[in-house]
């Protein structure tokens, strides 16, 4: 997978004279006319060895940058750059040069909290941040490595800070951008082929940060914190299971779960800045119920506001009982997920909600789908009547924590909430800017068909938004996949070279 551009060339990198970790100055430079300079220090680094499926790759770790003048907080205002060593001596890797290698940009952040830089870990780094269960072997930022591509890992803001609030993480990711782009006669890599990968918030950002390239909204924040003045556009999006649209996932998610009465909820808390994942079982009361068909009913106005078509011109609408075409197309999608896993051997079985004939799948029935699919959040599931989601906390202020950001929650407030700025609901929301000129070209975007942290609607409206303005879109919803990120990392890989090749 790894190709060396000949023996020379490796003589010349064996031989480089490079920096000790004892030896290694500090990656944030101070700037003699106040502030931190934004200037990359090339010097500034400590050399190591990956070991990516066998192959050993040497490594320039350029750790906790400060990438902005006047930063809030240098704990997460801060990226983690990972360089090929053999870009340093004319090296290729994978057919890219220290010219052409794609920048990898994977965040770390899950339910809109604080995160640190990313960690390149080759199976053997134990602090690494993993989003999901079970992952084993390198990780993304290894894996990237190990294709030729140089690596930017930025952390962020979050919710859980009053200098955390909206927009400040989506802000501080346009920073990371500006940086690169600042720097890019220094830095190996092309900055005019940056993708972003997240998982859940992640991938709500990843892709915010996709659809809002170059957006004037957020230019006076950029601006506070010094952000270089540059680009803020990238190449392409890689999003897991993207918690995005919030301030119609209320709607949505009731649409998918209105007559699920049980639940299995998910509560979120950071523990050493490890993110901890609580189940908590129940049964929605007379009064959420109530509130799930008031959302649930809802739904199919904004679907059919949004005038969504087809490749071969179908539009896609809801009746006011929720079927449609729309709902036909979300079928569709879940039955190609099957019939690919069914193709790869796996059983149909156990799945009494999927119809097979003769090798086919040629039905699912929704309403059992979602009974096997499982409630995990009450109504409202974004938007809480007593402000008690992580996103309520999201679109708070530093001198009020937790605000409403749909007027449906405002109305019946039970907790004497009151309503966000709905410039910044706004600037949170990828689906609101997909049109504009800087929004990226190519688009990944993955839910499995066992995530119920957010309906699968929500992923499959940004999809189709984004074909409707023309955007190159690999969406799929992965058979039995739970809410979780950096599976499939070989295909994302694969998807990365094809359009940067």
């Amino acid at each position: 997978m790894i190709k060396i551009l000949k023996a020379a060339a490796m003589f010349v990198c064996a031989s480089a004279v490079v920096l000790s970790a004892a030896s290694c100055k500090s990656a944030q430079v101070e700037n003699t006319s106040g502030g931190t300079s934004i200037v990359f220090d090339e010097n500034s680094y400590v050399p190591k060895t990956i070991n990516v499926n066998g192959t050993k790759i040497k490594i320039r770790a350029y750790e906790n940058i400060v990438y902005v003048k006047n930063p809030v907080d240098t704990k997460y205002e801060a990226m983690n750059i990972y360089i090929p060593e053999e870009y340093f001596c004319g090296g290729i890797i994978n057919g890219y040069t220290s010219k052409t290698a794609p920048i990898f940009l994977p965040n770390q952040i899950g339910g809109y909290m604080p995160a640190t830089p990313g960690v390149v870990d080759d199976g053997t780094n134990t602090d690494a941040p993993a989003f999901g269960p079970g992952r084993s072997g390198p990780n993304s930022i290894a894996l990237a490595l190990a294709n030729g591509m140089v690596v930017a890992s930025p952390g962020a803001r979050g919710r859980t800070s009053s200098n955390g609030k909206a927009p400040s993480c989506i802000v501080d990711l346009k920073a990371a951008v500006r940086y690169l782009r600042y720097n890019d006669k220094i830095i190996p890599g092309d900055s005019e082929k940056i993708i972003s990968n997240g998982t859940s918030a992640g991938g709500a950002l990843s892709s915010l940060l996709g659809a809002s390239g170059n957006s004037k909204d957020y230019e006076p924040y950029l601006k506070e914190l010094g952000a270089a003045e540059e680009r803020d556009d990238i190449y392409a999006v890689s999003a897991y299971c993207p918690i995005t649209n919030l301030e119609n996932a209320n709607t949505a998610y009731e649409w998918m779960f209105n007559n699920v009465y049980e639940y299995q909820k998910i509560e979120m808390t950071m523990l050493d800045y490890h993110m901890e994942r609580k189940v908590v079982k129940g049964e929605l009361t007379e009064d959420q119920i109530k509130i799930s068909k008031d959302l649930a009913a809802m739904f199919p106005d904004y679907v059919n506001s949004l005038n969504l078509k087809l490749l071969d011109g179908t539009s896609l609408t809801l009746d006011s009982d929720g079927n449609g075409t729309f709902k036909d197309y979300v079928k569709s999608v879940i039955i190609s997920s099957a019939q690919k896993a069914l193709d790869s051997g796996k059983s149909m079985s156990n799945y009494s909600w999927v119809t097979v004939e003769n090798g086919k799948v040629t039905d699912v029935d929704f309403e059992s789908y979602k009974s096997y699919l499982g409630r995990m959040k009450t109504p409202g599931a974004f938007d809480a009547v007593d402000l008690s989601t992580g996103e309520n906390q999201l679109f708070g202020t530093s001198e009020v924590d937790k605000k409403h950001f749909t007027d449906y929650a405002l109305e019946h407030d039970t907790a004497n909430g009151t309503m966000a700025d709905s410039s910044i609901v706004k600037m949170m929301n990828a689906m609101n800017y997909v049109s504009s000129e800087g929004a990226s070209k190519y688009w990944r975007i993955r839910a499995g068909t066992k995530d119920s942290d957010t309906a699968s609607a929500i992923s499959a409206l940004l999809s189709l938004e984004l074909q409707m303005n023309g955007k190159q879109v690999d969406y799929a919803l992965p058979w039995d996949v739970p809410h979780s990120g950096d599976y499939d990392l070989p295909e994302l890989f694969e998807w990365i070279n094809q359009i940067c090749k």
